[in-house]
């Protein structure tokens, strides 16, 4: 924070607060001098603060993203020596220093020391951008959540550099000001979620979060979903578009900072476990929609498909090869113009038909939609007439000339626009028989600083457009079709999840360090309650023509030399990449090499990959049912173990290991060459390896081997997992062939089923069936149904020790 904010927490003794608290039926209201501070419960759980020199700033509604109402059932509020208190059965608010019926004046007739006439001398020529504020959130029983105690509201000057975003606004809009606030951070507290930042740490104390969609970013692109999860029993979502600096634990502070606002709006969400937290963020923005259940199978994808006779040629491919696959991709370059909305009649001569011969094999396809036009399509003209372009301030669609030649970005936060986007690309490309949509470039990709949405000032509003845009497209679903959205998104922001979207981590390096960063890079974007994250399988960029790895590579490339050239090594780092993607909540294939098919890459990687193409296959209703939970829930299904092991402090270090639902513990190889890694078995528990059967202690760290068919995986005692028999994709009848049980502990589990196509599960329309392990009666039992066949008569699959 600004030297003057602090100076301004530090010398509040010689403030002269006039103050007064005003209590609703929905809020406290607290006008402290200038500034007014509201105290806005949404559940017991979950309360809202807002401060701002403005009052009506300080009243106004939150932002884009939430979409709940406040809920001030169960809050009561009272006037201590204290403070004001504000509270219910979960939390208790305290904003110290009184509001006016108890506040005492701290003042005394005692001499000023030499502390105290510096900080005078000091105040003569620095002052705080807004008055003191110290609020502390604590559980009824005295444990402390939070505490923020400092906040600015700093007009944009030439000292702290920001005078020049003076230049994004108009005189029609609102003033610009940096808005920010500090929270205390204790010593042992970590911080986790954020959005999207790939620097390859999962912890994000003491490391400053650039919190905003920038494709160029130094580990590669980063978008702001502004909500963290910690270890102290609290979450934070932080309401501000703008872009966002975090400072996480850095001098016992942890500090946002937002380049513009004219407030400052945060909630805080209590929860016992972390699993509570989400319930609260589900709450505030939205719940995550099942996708088609063809989404949680294997998404096949390259850069690019020139035509439909290659696409129709990979297809038989894995049908002839009796491989599993559900999703063809679609990607851009099918059309004759940017923004055209078309197929190049050469390359795509009837994209219907070959549709309607994709489903007849089983496969649905997805398609690349831009947002961009040139301004000689055939769009752009009326696009430009409407006003439907992002913006220079005199209505000039903004582009990104000389280099970027792509046209403009369509504003899809303008409703007619949106509409009309969505009409567009229904009518144009999704009749053609398409079943979903990959919406890239929703950064967008001509960043808006200085220019302007419908909405207002890109500045303020710089990460919104990934909601905007994908609300607009899942709209359109949810009103045009029958069928369930899948979006596919370069970007995200607060509530994203709830728009049928799945969001990936943009173009990424084919190298050893980008797939290590991966995995703590996905774990942040599932903690920030956005559970539906993938990544290009085997990196998107362009291969070198040559690379020669520090150890042998453990996969001859020799005879896929037409695909890896000189990459010796790219046949055991697809391999890897592969075995970690079967475990994530999508597995999407992705990149830049002639072809990216499973038997692209050497007879030696072939039937690896294969293996695990078909384990994803098995695991389709474990899988599935964890889709539910998520949308029952809001909790995250891929999921770092300090979530579900929040008393085992080394578990809150480990980043590069992840539970993928409540059974499997994934330890991804991550090194060229390696044979075995160091796994960490959380406390508490016992667990198996997945491929040998031992049972193991938990609480310690054991060396696994990992031949490079072998990614290490665990599962809990007391897991209940159900394995389907072999199909070839989702849209196959698929049974439950196993219920396989690893014993040592009680467990449950929900196996969940329904039509995996429609929104009908939102009418009831599925099946439910409670599972529960008696561990010490060695019996599974289940509720839902009255019989499951001949599973009741083979019983539980009980994995026993070799």
């Amino acid at each position: 924070m600004r030297l003057r904010s602090l100076l301004a927490a530090g010398m509040c003794f010689a403030s002269s607060f006039t103050l007064y608290a005003q209590a609703s039926t929905n809020r406290v209201v607290i006008q402290r001098d200038n500034s007014t501070i509201v105290l806005e419960p949404y559940a017991p759980n979950i309360i809202r603060v807002t401060l701002s020199l403005d009052k009506n700033e300080a009243l106004a509604a939150p932002g884009y993203g939430i979409t709940t109402q406040p809920a001030p059932d169960g809050w009561s509020y009272d006037e201590t020596d204290a403070g004001a208190v504000y509270q219910s059965s979960r939390i208790v608010v305290t904003l110290l220093g009184g509001t006016g019926k108890r506040h005492t004046e701290t003042h005394s007739d005692a001499p000023l020391t030499n502390v105290q006439k510096t900080q005078a001398s000091i105040g003569k020529f620095f002052n705080g951008s807004a008055p003191w504020a110290d609020i502390q959130f604590k559980t009824p029983e005295g444990q402390q959540l939070l505490e923020m105690n400092g906040w600015e509201m700093a007009v944009l000057n030439y000292k702290d550099g920001d005078a020049g975003l003076e230049h994004d606004r108009r005189p029609s809009d609102k003033p610009f000001y940096q808005v920010g606030a500090t929270f205390a951070s204790p010593a042992d507290e970590h911080y986790w979620g954020l959005g999207q930042n790939q620097e390859g740490y999962l912890d994000h104390r003491g490391h400053t979060v650039e919190c905003w969609n920038n494709y160029v970013s130094t580990g590669g692109p980063t978008w702001c979903i502004p909500f963290a999860v910690t270890n102290k029993g609290y979450g934070l979502l932080w309401d501000n578009p703008s872009q966002t600096t975090i400072m996480p634990g850095f001098n016992e502070q942890t500090r946002w900072q937002s380049q513009v606002g004219n407030r400052v709006s945060y909630f805080v969400i209590a929860g016992k476990t972390t699993d509570e937290i989400y319930e609260g963020y589900r709450l505030l923005t939205g719940a995550t929609p099942l996708l088609p259940k063809a989404a949680y199978g294997y998404i096949q994808c390259k850069q690019r498909y020139m035509s439909q006779d290659e696409l129709l040629g990979v297809a038989k491919g894995y049908r002839d090869r009796q491989l599993p696959a559900d999703v063809l991709v679609v990607d851009w370059f099918y059309y004759t113009k940017m923004g055209q909305m078309d197929f190049d009649p050469q390359a795509w001569p009837d994209p219907k038909a070959m549709n309607e011969e994709l489903h007849k094999m089983g496969f649905q396809t997805m398609i690349s939609v831009w947002p961009r036009f040139v301004p000689d399509d055939r769009f752009y003209a009326t696009i430009k007439k409407n006003g439907w372009f992002e913006h220079l301030a005199d209505g000039t669609p903004t582009n990104g000339l000389p280099y970027d030649r792509a046209g403009s970005d369509i504003d899809t936060t303008n409703p007619a626009a949106a509409k009309w986007y969505w009409d567009t690309i229904r009518d144009n490309i999704l009749s053609k028989g398409f079943d979903s949509l990959w919406a890239d470039e929703t950064e967008p990709d001509l960043p808006p600083n200085g220019s302007y949405f419908h909405i207002g000032p890109g500045t303020r509003y710089f990460n919104v457009y990934p909601l905007f845009h994908t609300g607009a497209l899942y709209d359109g679903f949810r009103r045009d079709t029958n069928r369930r959205a899948l979006i596919l998104s370069r970007d995200a922001y607060l509530g994203v999840q709830s728009k049928g979207t799945i969001v990936w981590s943009s173009d990424i390096s084919p190298t050893w360090d980008t797939l290590k960063r991966q995995v703590p890079t996905g774990l942040d974007v599932a903690a920030s309650g956005l559970a539906y994250w993938s990544n290009d399988t085997g990196g998107w960029g362009y291969l070198p023509a040559v690379h020669h790895p520090v150890h042998p590579p453990l996969l001859d490339p020799s005879d896929a030399r037409d695909n890896v050239g000189g990459y010796d090594d790219y046949p055991e780092l697809y391999t890897r990449w592969f075995e970690y993607a079967t475990f994530l909540p999508i597995m999407r294939t992705h990149g830049s090499r002639n072809y990216n098919e499973v038997w692209s890459y050497g007879k030696q990687a072939e039937p690896i990959l294969e293996k695990y193409l078909k384990l994803r296959y098995e695991l389709m209703p474990y899988i599935y049912s964890l889709g539910y939970a998520t949308y029952k829930t809001g909790a995250p299904f891929m999921r770092a173990l300090f979530m579900d092991f929040p008393n085992d402090a080394k578990a809150a270090e480990v980043s590069d290991e992840y539970m993928f639902g409540p059974a499997f513990l994934v330890a991804p190889v991550t090194d060229q060459g390696s044979t075995s890694k160091e796994v960490y078995l959380p406390a508490g528990t016992e667990w198996y390896n997945y491929w040998t059967k031992e049972r193991l202690q938990g609480g310690q760290t054991v060396k696994v081997s990992a031949p490079i068919d072998t990614i290490p995986l665990f599962v809990r005692a007391g897991s209940i997992v159900p394995l389907g028999s072999p199909v070839l994709s989702t849209n196959d009848p698929q049974i439950i062939a196993h219920i396989r049980v690893y014993p040592g502990a009680n467990g449950d589990f929900i196996l969940y089923q329904d039509d995996g196509k429609t929104y009908a599960y939102e009418k009831g329309q599925s099946t439910l069936i409670r599972l529960h392990w008696d561990d010490a009666a060695k019996k599974l039992t289940h509720e839902g149904i009255s019989s499951l066949g001949d599973l009741d008569k083979q019983g539980a699959d009980v994995v026993q020790q070799p």
